[in-house]
């Protein structure tokens, strides 16, 4: 990831480790599963939160540009998947919101975008290609949002 290297966690070129969480609805969601699929997962701190919420609606109202390159989004925090329900219904997000939740964090630790000292993900983003390598990571401090022309440059990696 372009943030110095300050976590450790896979990078380009690296085969993205397999998890599975459950989404907003319950659903188990494999990231082994997806192969043959783009992936782009994107952790971030908690649902409803000003910066997060803001982020996750420029992704919604973007996702055409997802659909058209063929990549499926994910979206992983540590809520719960019933504050992700609220969360995705309140929001009109028509992606999955993966849950984090239990055992806390295990995914953005894999990762390597966990923040253990405040107990939540990073903002953390790695396009995954359909034969499982990660192809682009960024990640922006918190506090700060990451630009959808970021995302952009990212599709093109495909």
């Amino acid at each position: 990831m372009d943030d110095g290297g300050a976590r450790q966690g896979p990078g380009v070129g690296d085969i993205a480790p397999d998890f599975v969480l459950s989404n907003q609805f319950g659903e188990p969601i494999s990231l082994t599963a997806l192969r043959g699929n783009a992936v782009a997962i994107v952790f971030y701190p908690f649902a409803f939160s000003g910066i997060c919420t803001g982020e996750l609606c420029e992704l919604r109202d973007n996702l055409a540009e997802f659909v058209d390159a063929g990549v499926r989004l994910l979206a992983v925090s540590v809520d719960s998947k019933y504050t992700l329900r609220a969360y995705a219904e309140a929001q009109d997000l028509a992606f999955d919101l993966l849950s984090d939740f239990w055992p806390h964090g295990e995914v953005s630790r894999l990762y390597g975008v966990f923040d253990a000292e405040r107990g939540m993900a990073g903002r953390g983003t790695f396009l995954i290609d359909s034969a499982g390598v990660i192809r682009d990571a960024f990640s922006t401090p918190a506090g700060q949002a990451r630009p959808l022309e970021r995302y952009r440059r990212a599709l093109e990696q495909l």
